[in-house]
């Protein structure tokens, strides 16, 4: 048996209530938004990005939208040195831009983070140490005062550097392992850092509250997030960052909350790749506020080339199920969902066409890309004919009559089910005119032709098993005199039940399709269909289909 009783509580309350966040309903406004996929994405790839991977990657992200991007720790590796020469040697950092380099705080570390950014215009430097109990007693075995001193000539050493160099430095501090260090002590460290810093409106520093491992539910790191933020000294100078770890599953959620809570600013990673369990997917939380009618000021517009160049720069691979990326997030195989969407899809177009409510799709897939014939109604053995029926309306022009929409949606099925397969819509639509066109056996009709007398009056010329027969009827219409002649040559026992036909092209010479459904004497229904220029040719002709599907 899993011996669960060796796992406790790793993380702290806060000593006062902070439950303010639980009453906001929503996020109105997006936060400042820094992709760190250049460092903790890269540090978490089994093939690390080459030099030219990563310049593309900055590319792509400046593209995206990030106007804050962390691009390495240069003190680490040469690797992430040259990197960040290359930026700033090759001018390839947009104006609007402000690149962040991550250092220890450590001091040779320090000095040399701060020679790798000579000649940048404007960085964020982000310090960090660790401050959790755990790493305390465990790691670095030092008292709260010693690891507050290491905080706090971080800072000082930062300020100095900066002082000494021309450049336009920004100051960021991570208290690492934050979810597990006590509150209390955490702002402590904090307080220190700031009174070194001492952050002015022209030039605001950043606290970083990372998430570094999961300990808790989300609802304890908001409540630990708001107290941070209620006691925190220079508050109104200082940019509250949250940079959340996946463990638990509540990347997202954590940073959600911890916006409510009085956050700022979120560090993450386009899609959640990071070490373990990744950090928190920026793509989700951005989206999510898309979904919610505020701009996240990101552009996922072009979705599936963001995707195609992460996964060619990462080598990684988007889950098919991921939220709002993935291959079939939008995709319903499902027959009363397919229903559901082809009918609020009427709906938005007939009563709506500024609001989008479309059932099971929170956000229209063309917005960021995705088209509805290949990623959203998509046929297999548990389809109905809600999704068969948009797709031949939407990509055909075909507009079934309801009982035949059920019907093809039968017929679907049964060959996905037997081919233990997906079906497409080219596919769909020819077995479509498989089933139901141009079926001329074991009936057909030939000629024919009409007098007004007596209501319509026909003469059929048609063929069964090899053999011409004419035959002479009255109907109250052309297709039910036509109808009343294959009865009475064949002795056939039908009921004429669905007559519907619309034009497919919409110009002079357009085609018009027929659909006829024909009931049994066993109270079976069956179908068929016509294409051609003239209406009443397409009518009978869908008729004799019918006819035959019925007695095969």
């Amino acid at each position: 048996m899993m011996n669960h009783k060796k796992y406790q509580r790793q993380y702290f309350m806060p000593p006062t209530e902070c439950m303010d966040w639980t009453k906001k309903e929503y996020i109105d406004k997006a936060p400042v938004w820094c992709s760190v996929d250049l460092r903790d994405g890269n540090q978490a790839l089994v093939i690390p990005m080459s030099l030219d991977q990563k310049i593309e990657f900055f590319k792509l992200l400046v593209d995206v939208g990030f106007k804050e991007i962390e691009v390495g720790f240069p003190a680490a590796s040469d690797t992430e040195y040259i990197f960040l020469r290359t930026l700033i040697e090759q001018n390839l950092i947009p104006d609007d831009v402000t690149i962040q380099v991550l250092t220890q705080a450590r001091e040779h570390i320090i000095r040399k983070t701060f020679e790798a950014l000579d000649g940048a215009k404007k960085a964020v430097v982000h310090v960090y140490n660790s401050t959790s109990l755990a790493q305390r007693e465990q790691v670095f075995r030092k008292s709260k005062e010693e690891v507050l001193k290491i905080a706090v000539d971080g800072a000082e050493l930062l300020k100095k550097l900066a002082d000494e160099t021309d450049g336009n430095f920004l100051f960021e501090y991570s208290p690492e392992s934050f979810t597990g260090t006590e509150p209390e002590y955490a702002l402590d460290v904090v307080n220190a850092v700031l009174d070194v810093w001492r952050p002015t409106p022209d030039k605001k520093a950043i606290i970083n509250l990372p998430v570094t491992v999961q300990h808790s539910l989300p609802h304890v790191y908001a409540s630990q997030i708001e107290y941070m933020c209620k006691n925190m000294k220079y508050r109104e100078n200082v940019v509250v960052s949250l940079h959340p770890h996946n463990d638990r599953g509540c990347g997202v959620a954590d940073s959600e909350l911890g916006i409510l809570a009085g956050a700022d600013r979120i560090e993450g990673t386009l899609f959640g790749n990071g070490e373990r369990t990744g950090n928190v997917d920026i793509v989700t939380l951005a989206m999510n506020m898309y979904a919610q009618g505020v701009d996240p000021e990101l552009n996922f517009e072009n979705m599936p080339d963001i995707c195609e160049k992460y996964e060619e720069y990462t080598g990684m691979q988007i889950d098919a199920r991921s939220p709002y990326s993935g291959s079939l997030v939008f995709a319903a195989f499902s027959g009363s969902h397919q229903d559901a969407i082809a009918k609020g899809m009427k709906w938005i177009e007939e009563k709506t066409p500024d609001r989008w409510t479309v059932p099971y799709l929170p956000i229209d897939p063309t917005d960021i890309g995705r088209n509805y014939d290949a990623d959203v109604i998509r046929i297999n053995s548990q389809s109905g004919k809600g999704g068969v029926g948009y797709i031949l309306e939407t990509k055909y022009g075909l507009c079934l009559p309801a009982k035949m929409r059920e019907a093809m949606g039968y017929a679907a099925k049964a060959v996905s089910d037997h081919t233990h397969k997906e079906l497409h819509p080219d596919e769909i639509f020819e077995l479509f005119k498989k089933e139901y066109e141009n079926i001329t056996e074991p009936y057909n009709v030939i000629e024919v032709h009409f007098q007004q007398k007596d209501g319509i009056t026909t003469q059929v010329t048609s063929v069964h098993n090899g053999e011409t027969i004419v035959t002479e009827a009255v109907g109250n219409g052309r297709l039910d005199a036509v109808s009343n002649a294959l009865k009475k040559a064949y002795d056939l026992d039908y009921q004429l039940v669905t007559y519907q036909e619309h034009a497919l092209e919409k110009s002079s010479s357009s085609r018009a399709i027929a659909y006829v459904g024909v009931k049994g004497s066993q109270d079976q229904m069956a179908w068929g269909a016509a294409v051609d220029p003239d209406i009443i040719r397409a009518s009978i002709d869908a008729l004799v289909t019918a006819i035959n599907n019925l007695v095969k």
